[in-house]
């Protein structure tokens, strides 16, 4: 049976581990491209055009916190699950802070890594479309994922969206760290809860004085009516 999910790029320069992950993303049913150099893996997206990116932190040529930052700053907003070790914290946060949408740790199981890839592609797609939020400035779009702050475009990532799209949805309503995750990510117990907190500075700083999101001290966020 052929596959039908679309090509994973894999940037990754243990082919070891580049091996394991090819086998299990195709008994998922994807196409693979590995690169194993972080400047070729940037030019094989445009070239290949992928579904998503499995990205390697630690890489020659080019290191994967600095790989997102150049497919974010040239407007390609594909779908990255970041690889990284357990030790390196700081460059797993600025790699979601650049627009990665999700990041596995080593050592991590090949059947997990799958499991994320097609959760972060679900997110991209997104809940089926609701009616838009106006909130002052700000017109939110669900159905066709877009935003606007006054008659500018505001680029977010799938999980920025989906963060946003589900406080507006639910606004008045203060939902907790690990709520949102549940809600949004899907996940709960896997990850530090503080991703929320540098997903909703992500979306303040993109959404500047329009952003309706406000923090409830002690509990998490929620949504307003008007600009928090």
């Amino acid at each position: 049976m052929g596959s039908t999910k679309g090509l994973v790029l894999i940037v990754e320069d243990d082919r070891n581990i580049a091996s394991i992950q090819e086998l299990y993303l195709a008994r998922d049913g994807f196409r693979t491209q590995v690169e194993t150099d972080g400047l070729q893996g940037l030019d094989a997206v445009e070239r290949l055009r992928p579904v998503a990116i499995v990205l390697d932190v630690t890489l020659p040529g080019l290191d994967g916190v600095t790989f997102c930052r150049r497919l974010r700053e040239r407007q390609d907003w594909t779908p990255v699950l970041m690889v990284t070790a357990r030790a390196d914290e700081p460059d797993r946060i600025l790699g979601l802070e650049l627009g990665a949408d999700d990041y596995v740790t080593k050592p991590f199981s090949p059947g997990e890594l799958v499991a994320r890839v097609n959760t972060v592609l679900r997110r991209a797609q997104g809940p089926p479309g609701g009616r838009p939020h106006v909130v002052g400035a700000l017109r939110v779009d669900p159905a066709r994922r877009t935003v606007h702050r006054d008659s500018e475009e505001v680029e977010l990532t799938a999980t920025e969206f989906n963060l946003l799209a589900h406080l507006l949805d639910h606004r008045g309503r203060v939902f907790t760290r690990r709520q949102l995750l549940a809600h949004v990510w899907g996940e709960e117990a896997y990850r530090d809860p503080r991703v929320v907190d540098v997903y909703v500075s992500q979306l303040r700083g993109k959404l500047g004085d329009a952003s309706p999101i406000r923090t409830v001290r002690g509990v998490g966020y929620g949504a307003t009516d008007r600009p928090a």
